[in-house]
């Protein structure tokens, strides 16, 4: 009889772990600035990777959770980091700043220095790691698309994305270099070396080609990491 009646306890208990485990969510979310604002958009990068991992059947595995402000620098970003991540208790966090740090500069004379860039950037990836969270470094992608690095914030976004490489590879997080990716698909596909519209409509924001290429290459990320 006891033996009947440990074999149902642990009958039970397989039933209750296996439903834990299949109702398990991974809860991602993205931080950045105006180009993540818009990524929840209907056409928005986000918005297509829920798409993606819907059609790859895995749709009820993920909760995609958008977390962007339009202006942001990395200092906006660890400011309020507390509410609008740590406070959500995600497993996994997409970092995509840079283009304000550099592109405010020129524009406002308020961008962010490299020492004080790499210093707040630290610190974010740092509590987020010590919460066990999984962390995905993203470089910044355009400031103009010109092919030939005639842009004029090119040798900053090089120099920021060099930075945000060094602190992928220190601080052993994820990467998704879309300084390299946008660029060599400019390469390819950009033969008029035009300024925008190609992957973005002014430059910098996305068009719904340049949100399909972020999607495919943070969904690659993602599933790397899950």
């Amino acid at each position: 009889m006891q033996l009947i009646v440990r074999s149902l306890l642990l009958i039970a208990i397989i039933i209750l772990l296996s439903s834990w485990y299949k109702q398990k969510i991974t809860r991602i979310v993205f931080f950045g600035d105006s180009i993540t604002e818009a990524g929840v958009g209907p056409e928005g990068f986000i918005t297509r990777i829920g798409e993606s991992l819907k059609s790859k059947g895995l749709g009820g595995r993920y909760e995609l959770v958008g977390a962007g402000i339009g202006g942001n620098k990395v200092y906006d970003l660890y400011l309020r980091m507390e509410e609008d991540v740590l406070a959500r208790n995600p497993d996994m966090v997409f970092i995509w700043v840079g283009v304000n740090d550099v592109w405010h500069k020129q524009s406002f004379g308020t961008g962010t220095d490299p020492d004080k860039f790499v210093k707040f950037y630290r610190a974010i990836i740092q509590k987020l790691q010590a919460r066990n969270i999984k962390v995905v470094l993203c470089t910044p992608a355009t400031i103009g698309e010109r092919t030939d690095f005639s842009n004029q914030q090119d040798g900053d976004l090089n120099k920021y994305s060099q930075l945000i490489r060094d602190l992928a590879k220190d601080l052993q997080c994820g990467l998704v270099d879309f300084r390299d990716i946008f660029h060599r698909y400019e390469l390819s596909n950009n033969p008029g070396n035009k300024a925008e519209g190609i992957l973005t409509s002014d430059g910098v924001h996305l068009n719904a080609v340049g949100n399909q290429l972020a999607a495919d290459h943070m969904l690659e990320a993602l599933l790397a990491l899950k």
